[in-house]
């Protein structure tokens, strides 16, 4: 019996519905299905084509899964807009400095782009696992947690369907209002630099939203110097630490400088990268903390408890957002603090003596200097946080900075636009939205900021926990929540299409079997 597919959300085609599977054009069946095993084609989406002669209903600049949330929700909404997506990276990446082998989330996959907004959705990650075939087998580990490996490739999946609007290797220099004569702003000019060739290019928008991510944050008593690759940020850390160590036989003396995740990650990576290196992790606290993923605490990154932070006054969001950070900052999964002290302790039940140890934990120390000796290995000042006593280290031949991040990027590009805000000052509604004076800017024009609302949106705000509820978010402060008849005319066309895709697939298979001469009711197809 021929196989048959069955009608869902989500779109395809020219004006059409699909699910990937049976596409259909102008929204009426042409008679023929259309298999396609990796979901819908690249691009296929409800946005209008743009370039740069034009002005764009939004541009978001940063392609991140901030930004990619909100493709999907625009994209599920089939907005006929002009859309437009700035990246710096030459294509779609989600930290690929710390994609370690054997690393895994630290949310659940059902937390992906687009289930807690829509859980029929063609972007979740479980049609993600079963476009790729591998649903089934996913099921078997028994796990909420993938690896960081394969969600990379579940993003760069999704991320693939808006390739057509996307400019890659673009890094976004300025946001700037088209108008600085005194009078109300409608639209912005969004200014680009070519990555490759440095060359300019500038864009008009309505709307934009900043999505940048964070900037990595190297203390200063490290060198800033970019040249400098003996001195790296985590995020940077497997793609630049193959080329400057590599020979993986040597026995290198490396050191990892924080106390988070990331830190004790590649502290625990190095020991298989290079199994002969003497490597010390270096962390202000006493110990590694472990983090607090338990049920109750895990309702603070509920999308729910934005509203309710948000409006509670200033002074008692900030202490309550203090309070919350060991859920996030400077604290390690238990199973890898686990990890970790087993490897101490097979170096102690080896040889008592720490001096011969290859991997050391150094806690109650800060950097305080950094400086290069005659063979370019780097030398530490650390100062003891209780006693206050300084000491100066071995020579390193490398140091893994996982100091963590700063947001500010916005500021930077904003600075022409804040004249345009109260008091100069960068202020967000609850629906993201810079708040700027009144009249200032029109009311169908404005900017969206993501990643750097923490201060006011909570804690949740740099994370993936509400990417997909606040991509929709995001949609319906720009375009306007869509209308209930909306919804209901989509329900009620999909339940059309379904029909006339039953009908006709029950006069195929009653034809195929009147040839073979076969009489009888066709049973129902599901």
């Amino acid at each position: 019996m021929p196989e048959y597919y069955h009608v869902i959300d989500g779109t395809s085609g020219s004006n059409g519905f699909a699910n990937g599977n049976f596409n259909q054009k102008n929204g009426t069946s042409n008679g023929t299905s259309e298999r396609n095993t990796d979901g819908h084609p690249n691009g296929a989406s409800w946005f209008l084509p743009g370039s740069s002669e034009e002005s764009y209903d939004l541009i978001c600049v940063g392609f991140g899964p901030a930004s990619l949330a909100i493709a999907i929700a625009l994209h599920e909404r089939r907005a006929n807009a002009r859309v437009l997506f700035i990246e710096r990276q030459p294509k779609f990446a989600w930290h690929s400095g710390m994609l370690l082998p054997g690393s895994r989330m630290q949310i659940s996959f059902i937390k992906d782009l687009a289930t807690l907004r829509n859980p029929r959705s063609e972007f979740t990650f479980i049609n993600y696992l079963h476009q790729k075939g591998r649903l089934v087998a996913f099921t078997n580990l028994g796990t909420f947690l993938p690896l960081r490996e394969e969600y990379n490739d579940y993003m760069s999946w999704c991320a693939s369907h808006f390739e057509d609007y996307v400019k890659y290797g673009q890094e976004c220099v300025s946001v700037s209002p088209t108008e600085t004569s005194g009078k109300t702003v409608k639209s912005w000019e969004v200014v680009s630099k070519s990555i490759e060739t440095g060359e300019l290019l500038k864009l008009s928008a309505k709307h934009v939203v900043i999505a940048v991510g964070g900037k990595p944050r190297i203390p200063d008593v490290f060198p800033q110097n970019p040249l400098n690759e003996r001195v790296i940020h985590s995020s940077r850390y497997s793609t630049a630490v193959p080329s400057l160590l590599n020979d993986k036989d040597r026995a290198y003396k490396i050191a990892v400088v924080g106390g988070g995740q990331s830190a004790a990650e590649i502290f625990n990576d190095i020991h298989s990268r290079y199994p002969n290196s003497k490597t010390s992790l270096i962390i202000k606290g006493s110990a590694l903390r472990p983090s607090d993923d338990s049920p109750f605490v895990n309702e603070i990154f509920d999308p729910e408890r934005v509203d309710t932070l948000y409006t509670l006054p200033t002074d008692i969001r900030r202490e309550s957002i203090i309070q919350d950070r060991a859920t996030n900052y400077g604290v390690v999964r238990l199973e890898l603090i686990e990890r970790l002290y087993d490897t101490i302790y097979h170096q102690r039940l080896q040889n008592p003596d720490e001096s011969t140890w290859q991997h050391h934990i150094v806690p109650l120390q800060e950097v305080v200097g950094c400086e290069e000796n005659k063979l370019g290995e780097i030398h530490l000042k650390l100062r003891n946080t209780r006693s206050g006593s300084v000491e100066t280290t071995i020579g390193y031949d490398a140091i893994i900075v996982a100091t963590g991040y700063v947001r500010n990027v916005h500021e930077t590009l904003l600075k022409s636009a804040k004249c345009l805000m109260k008091n100069s000052i960068c202020a967000v509604g609850r629906d993201y939205r810079v708040e700027f004076s009144e009249g200032a800017v029109a009311d169908d024009t404005g900017i969206w900021l993501q990643g750097c609302c923490e201060s006011t949106h909570g804690l949740s705000d740099t994370l993936l926990s509400i990417l997909s509820v606040r991509g929709g978010e995001i949609v319906d402060s720009i375009f306007g929540k869509e209308p209930p008849s909306r919804v209901e005319s989509k329900s009620k066309h999909a339940s059309v299409i379904e029909k006339s895709v039953r009908k006709y697939a029950d006069a195929m298979v009653k034809d195929i079997l009147n040839g073979m001469g076969i009489n009888g009711k066709v049973m129902e197809v599901v």
